[in-house]
């Protein structure tokens, strides 16, 4: 099988760090090894390769914002409407499920809502039923939320799959490709290393850190969404 792809957009936290990054966490919760993986980190400008030479391709989280429009990420723009076009299995996690929407033409801005940030709830909608990705998963999961923007408007073609309170499109589908606002590799450890890093920006927006931390549980849909991902990645290949 071809390896997979994971572009990487960006660094956690510098706290988390002594727990590994993105890469790290999404290899665990597909079940493949590290080496398995090519990681590009594009946010350092790395050259994107041949899409065609992967079995699947995920897009990481990143503290930068999509909408800041920085060239590096409107390359990777431009390189993800290619793989798309070959159909090649892409997941897009938080940024990357931003990215994925402004690449094929998709409205991407802060969240009028205010921050999403912390354990919560994501609801299924009926279109999930049918979704290769999803439709394991019932009427809702719970996942972990670290995000500032959202996707305000999905592209044309694209089907909306889940909501949360804050956030109407959290998940979608379009082609190939999907697009999920949250993050599936997080662990409880690594939700609260961000509610904790980002403790003065949350006071400032008169959201409860205290709160968030204490509904931290630990979130098995998530690496189970990692793992249906890679599953359709083998049926692909």
């Amino acid at each position: 099988m071809n390896p997979i792809l994971i572009i990487k957009t960006g660094c956690t936290i510098e706290s988390l760090l002594w727990l590994g990054d993105f890469e790290d966490w999404i290899c665990a919760g597909m079940n493949i090894d590290r080496a398995g993986a090519t990681v590009i980190n594009v946010f350092e400008d790395e050259a994107l390769p041949n899409p065609t030479r992967y079995s699947a391709i995920v897009i990481t989280g990143s503290p930068a914002m999509v909408s800041d429009r920085e060239r590096w990420s409107e390359n990777t723009a431009v390189w993800l409407r290619e793989a798309v076009d070959a159909e090649i299995p892409t997941l897009g996690i938080c940024y990357g499920h931003q990215l994925i929407a402004h690449a094929l033409g998709g409205t991407v801005g802060p969240n009028p809502r205010g921050r999403e940030i912390g354990t919560t709830e994501m609801t299924l909608h009926e279109t999930a039923a049918d979704d290769p990705l999803l439709a394991p998963f019932g009427a809702s999961l719970r996942i972990h939320m670290s995000h500032s923007e959202s996707v305000l408007q999905l592209p044309n073609g694209a089907t909306r799959l889940a909501s949360t309170a804050q956030d109407p499109n959290s998940a979608f589908s379009i082609g190939t490709a999907w697009g999920i606002q949250f993050h599936p590799e997080f662990d409880a450890q690594i939700m609260h290393g961000y509610l904790t890093a980002r403790r003065p920006e949350l006071t400032t927006e008169d959201i409860d850190t205290a709160e968030r931390l204490s509904a931290v549980t630990e979130c098995p849909d998530g690496p189970a969404v990692l793992h249906q991902f890679a599953q359709l990645r083998r049926q692909g290949n």
